[in-house]
């Protein structure tokens, strides 16, 4: 970088807001736009516009992520703007939407997580606030309705810090993660901008009757109850009541080869792929839709009631997540109903009495994960459109009408199952198969990897864990009762196993652990006992680790472990396996004492919550190993380990959404419309299709989360198939449909490419 180069870089922070920070009128790339994974070039001006931008090609077709970066020579600082935020040009001229990943990152360390998507052959600008009013309000919603009133596009809040140091911005990035092809963009006119005006009413007001967005318009959006009903009368006449051609009784392709037939499902290796087999043994993949359950249907009314009012059991108590009871709060609550949170309440246009019919979906979560008061009363607006549309009073038939009507509409769209957190009702109905499930509650001892997302972790040398395992186990059978229509049973989810990427991150189970006394511990007595059977004396641990531990009874009460060297790397290697390898030990033990005719497919890995170490000990004691995954499709460059472990794998959530069903948030993977949802199945499934080691793949969710965020944790997205109404997303479900009825030809014949060009293999 010359003398001019570092003086531009230096005064970058100096200009005036509006004014832009790069316009791309120089004849080098600027040496402050860092490249990963990217190519980038000056070309002329955007789709429609003069003078010069940046063209960014993303190598994202033999990379697993791609990107580029904003990196100053000295931190930016914005500190006297006032409200403000980052903006830039992007115009899109390839026919596939972009979805990006945003980090901004202070001096300090902390960091602001957005995203967005960019459309097809597209061009607009795209902006998010790093200092306002916003930022500092907590909602109760994953992410809140634009505050600014302005023509751009914001982009999407996701997590981390909203407080950063903004006299110190250090770096802002742009990344794109886990695609099949590579992406390329243009940049232009990279600024500061503040807002015309903010709206005061943002958050007020959002919620119509029916649950939809009062502010905004969009396609299939229900304007009456009489809309409601008509929808329901069209969609009978054409929904189906059996499978599609060419499969058996539970989905398996009849077309395919005769395998031994057991009378439940089991999995087997077919011409060097996984497949499951019916129970009339007929080759199976798992297509389907998971959690289809009234839970998380309900959303924070910012209403309470004295506590003494309160129900005993409430309805938000039966799981971890979030569940919808369908029990009212009892009339004698009614005079201590008081608002405990006016920002909450302002936000809906109508709420019905209690003592309206369309009362009974009112509810009360004692506990919230993430929210803007800790606990309240409920409103499923879900539940109350189901009322309206089938004009059901009785709880038991409409609950019964609309598991008739769901299972429908799956054989209808192809699914071959439902995937996890199946509402049990639909346990014993013999006309889909199913995936059971199941969480180890109780007070068994934890451990923790330093993250615990959504809990710590159990500690599986506890007696009482395997106690409680047993407990749980005994109840999902209970449920079950040996139905062969149950292909397996999911317990536990999402645990926060550890993350690659440093030794802190994918040992903290061990790390920490090793910090604690082994009398208050059992996982660190077990880990002191296979140490001290590995090290004769505690001379020779410390001269492999590198320590001065005086005794083993200092090593017993605990170690805090500050540097690492190989020696103490491979011994947290084999001390996670051993860890996790009796959590899975244990969990199929109950499950196979209580079911033994059926699988057990493991804890559902997240793929920012899992190591080598756990997937291996998942794959000794699990059937099928599970995960999910939510990116734009599965590929070596993630999937490299499936080859070795030579396990059937099954993905047990994976989704997109979009802006344009009227939802403020399209979920974890961004597509740009209704139509690119199913374009991005589309390509997901088929990559799950086309992978040996699949055996299915389970989309999260079915109906929509609510518009103001769910109750346990304001999740707010656009994954559903249908919308708060009941009302199918059309675009989506024909994509989906063409997908599954091609779906056993292209897994099991040499006609991948007939199927794609829409011929018969």
């Amino acid at each position: 970088m010359d003398g001019q180069q570092q003086t531009s870089a230096a005064q970058l922070d100096k200009r005036p807001i509006g004014e832009a920070l790069w316009d791309f009128e120089e004849t080098t790339v600027p040496p402050e736009i860092k490249l990963h994974n990217a190519v980038a070039t000056l070309v002329g001006g955007r789709t429609d516009k003069s003078g010069q931008a940046l063209n960014i090609k993303l190598q994202t077709e033999n990379h697993y992520t791609a990107g580029f970066s904003f990196s100053p020579q000295s931190p930016w600082d914005w500190s006297e703007l006032g409200t403000f935020a980052f903006a830039l040009d992007i115009a899109n001229q390839q026919p596939s939407s972009v979805h990006f990943y945003v980090k901004a990152h202070d001096q300090q360390g902390k960091t602001h997580n957005r995203s967005f998507v960019v459309p097809e052959r597209s061009d607009n600008t795209y902006f998010f606030e790093l200092k306002g009013p916003d930022l500092g309000v907590e909602t109760g919603i994953r992410s809140n309705p634009p505050s600014w009133d302005s023509e751009y596009q914001d982009i999407i809040f996701r997590y981390g810090a909203k407080d950063l140091d903004v006299s110190a911005i250090a770096r802002i990035e742009f990344n794109v993660v886990g695609v099949l092809e590579d992406k390329e963009i243009r940049i232009d006119n990279v600024r500061l901008i503040q807002p015309q005006s903010l709206d005061q009413d943002y958050l007020k007001g959002l919620v119509d009757a029916f649950g939809q967005s009062a502010k905004r318009e969009f396609t299939g959006k229900v304007d009456s109850v009489v809309t409601l009903r008509e929808q329901a009368e069209e969609e009978g006449t054409i929904l189906r009541k059996q499978p599609l051609e060419g499969r058996s009784r539970f989905g398996g392709w009849t077309q395919g080869p005769k395998l031994d037939a057991t009378g439940f499902f089991r999995a087997q290796k077919v011409d060097g792929k996984w497949t499951l087999v019916d129970p009339e043994g007929y080759p199976f993949f798992s297509t389907g839709i998971a959690n289809v359950r009234l839970a998380n249907t309900s959303t924070i009314t910012g209403y309470d009631f004295d506590q003494g009012a309160v129900p005993q059991r409430a309805p938000g108590d039966l799981t971890p997540e979030d569940s919808l009871g369908l029990n009212p709060v009892p009339d004698a609550a009614l005079p201590s109903r008081h608002i405990s949170s006016s920002l909450r309440a302002e936000m809906f246009t109508w709420l019905p009495d209690y003592g309206d019919p369309l009362g009974e979906n009112f509810g009360y979560r004692r506990e919230v994960h993430t929210g803007a008061i800790p606990r309240g009363e409920t409103f499923s607006f879900y539940r109350a459109n189901l009322q309206r549309k089938y004009q059901v009073a009785d709880n038991e038939q409409l609950m019964a009408k609309w598991r008739e009507v769901t299972i429908d509409r799956m054989l209808s769209w192809g699914f071959t199952s439902f995937g996890n957190w199946i509402d049990s009702d639909y346990y014993q109905m013999d006309r889909i198969p199913y995936f059971a499930n199941g969480w180890i509650i109780g007070n068994f001892k934890t451990v923790s990897s330093g993250n615990d997302y959504w809990s710590p972790l159990p500690d599986p040398f506890d007696p009482l864990f395997k106690e409680r395992a047993f407990i749980t186990a005994k109840q999902v059978a209970r449920e079950v009762q040996g139905s062969p229509w149950c292909v397996g049973v999911f317990i536990d989810n999402e645990k926060s196993w550890g993350q690659e990427g440093s030794t802190e991150t994918r040992f903290g189970i061990v790390i920490n652990t090793l910090s604690r006394d082994a009398v208050e511990s059992p996982t660190k007595a077990e880990f002191v006992r296979l140490m001290r059977e590995k090290y004769t004396s505690i001379e020779q641990l410390n001269s492999a680790w590198d320590t001065q531990v005086s005794s083993w009874e200092q090593f017993s009460g605990g170690v805090a472990l500050a540097s690492f060297n190989p020696a103490m790397v491979e011994d947290f290697s084999a001390l996670l396996e051993h860890y996790t390898g009796q959590y899975f030990k244990v969990v199929r033990a109950a499950v196979k004492h209580f079911m033994p005719n059926h699988l057990y497919l493991g804890a559902r890995f997240a793929d920012w919550g899992m190591t080598p170490e756990v997937r291996r000990a998942a794959a000794k004691h699990a059937d099928v190993v599970s995960y999910n995954y939510y990116k734009e499709g599965v590929s070596d460059k993630f999937w490299y380990f499936l080859e070795t472990l030579d396990k059937p794998s099954i993905i047990g959530e994976f989704h997109n959404g979009a802006l344009d069903s009227g939802l403020l948030n399209p979920g974890l993977i961004h597509a740009s419309s209704q139509a690119d949802r199913g374009k991005k199945y589309t390509e997901y499934m088929h990559s799950v299709i086309d992978n040996p080691w699949f055996v299915g793949a389970h989309w999260f969710q079915y109906i929509d989360s609510p518009l103001t965020g769910r109750a346990y944790d304001g999740e707010n997205y656009n994954v559903g198939f249908v919308s708060v109404t009941d009302t199918p997303y059309a675009p989506l479900v024909d994509a989906v449909t063409r997908v599954n009825k091609s779906l056993y030809q292209r897994r099991f014949t040499s006609g991948k490419q007939a199927v794609e060009e829409g011929g018969t293999p």
